[in-house]
């Protein structure tokens, strides 16, 4: 296919994309006039994601085209993991209680049947909207998006493998998820500035999050110094060497259980992505037990959200505005879908008088997996951007089952 966009040249794309968000950065400082007002209202990060979008909308760039998005996914998100986790404190962590692990476990559950309890309510309420769509290629796509809300893109693809997918019903399905996943996730940045009212209203218990804060707060205060250049090439070292590790892991594992154990395809298990995540995350946090742990005094997670935010934006390229105006049908079972998982996380949450840090973080996990949950994370608190991470690793474990049982509730209301 014949690359007709604007702009065709990767390094290219890459400045435009890093001046989107220099530019991004820079008005959210700005705290006077219309900018203050403007992000009062649109989260930034928001903007990271709908700015390239509009660039591929309108044919500046060509997301599909572009190697960005890969070299992103596979260099600088495990890298990006490497450093969000080598602070990480386990103990700490396990400290927040068992509220966290269950609202995100509330979110895999809605996001389960919310894909069948979708269909019925368009399919009985609207008929009409599947028109021009086959409802067998329908449910077939939608477990992409379940792999992809629970898991993440290990689990889509092997969704597409498991449940034979046609790429046409794929690509609309794709942007299904972007689209929709990035309207709840703005939904709930916006509701992040809110959140101490929000606790208070709901009589949640923050206590474990406000004492988390402030000891990691206090260390970081203790202990952080300005960068050299050496310890920013310590911090470039650790992060890509263990990334080259979780490559060869993932290029060694992965071809071994396809030959030896095919079967277990099913699980993501044969998926080089799969296991390079789950081998960066591993080592990151087994690395935060060592003294390299004390490379965050020198800014080792703020190098990690860099990597993370130009891996936002490389998403944010694959999605075209104008998709939703050809399928609307399919983005309506989208958006009923989410509402579902919605609904649920945010009861569970109520009941068990979670703080809305949990609900996001444990939403993200699900929903936006290991690009997002850490973004939302810090959106809260910078220190907090682990326990994102940990929980989109648990998401990316339990994709694939919760995708595949989903597929078969959906084909069973076909």
């Amino acid at each position: 296919m014949t690359n007709t966009a604007l702009i065709t040249n990767d390094a290219t794309v890459l400045g435009l994309l890093l001046l989107v968000l220099g530019g991004i950065f820079y008005t959210q400082t700005i705290k006077t006039g219309f900018f203050k007002k403007f992000y009062t209202y649109i989260p930034a990060l928001l903007l990271c994601y709908f700015i390239p979008g509009l660039l591929n909308t309108f044919g500046i760039i060509n997301g599909q085209e572009s190697k960005l998005y890969f070299v992103a996914s596979r260099y600088l998100l495990p890298a990006c993991l490497v450093l969000l986790t080598l602070s990480v404190d386990l103990r700490e962590i396990i400290k927040l209680g068992p509220k966290v692990l269950i609202v995100f476990l509330a979110g895999t559950f809605g996001v389960i049947i919310g894909g069948p309890i979708s269909i019925l309510i368009v399919k009985h309420l609207m008929p009409g909207v599947f028109e021009g769509l086959a409802l067998d290629d329908v449910w077939r796509g939608m477990t992409t998006v379940a792999g992809s809300w629970i898991g993440g893109g290990a689990n889509q693809a092997s969704m597409k493998e498991v449940f034979q997918v046609n790429d046409k019903i794929f690509s609309i399905m794709v942007v299904v998820d972007v689209l929709v996943a990035n309207v709840w996730m703005a939904v709930l940045l916006y509701l992040a500035p809110k959140a101490k009212q929000i606790d208070a209203k709901t009589n949640a218990d923050t206590s474990v999050i406000e004492s988390l804060k402030k000891r990691l707060e206090d260390y970081q205060a203790a202990n952080s110094k300005i960068p050299t250049v050496n310890d920013l090439m310590y911090i470039c070292a650790v992060a890509f060497g263990i990334t080259g590790l979780a490559h060869f892991g993932a290029d060694t594992i992965a071809p071994f259980i396809s030959t030896h154990a095919p079967f277990l395809s099913k699980f993501s298990l044969t998926s080089k992505f799969f296991w390079l995540i789950v081998l960066a995350t591993a080592m990151g946090v087994g690395l935060s037990f060592s003294k390299l742990n004390k490379l965050e005094s020198v800014g080792a997670s703020k190098l990690g959200n860099i990597f993370l935010y130009i891996l936002v934006a490389t998403i944010g390229m694959h999605m075209n505005i104008f998709e939703i105006f050809k399928n609307p049908g399919v983005f309506l079972i989208g958006a009923i879908w989410m509402i579902i998982h919605a609904v649920i996380i945010l009861t569970v949450g109520r009941i068990v008088k979670a703080p809305l840090f949990f609900i996001a973080v444990g939403s993200q996990a699900n929903i936006g997996g290991a690009a997002s949950a850490p973004v939302v994370a810090s959106f809260f608190h910078p220190s907090l951007a682990p326990v994102g991470v940990l929980l989109a690793v648990l998401g990316y474990v339990l994709g694939t089952y919760g995708a595949w049982l989903c597929g078969v509730l959906m084909q069973s209301v076909i």
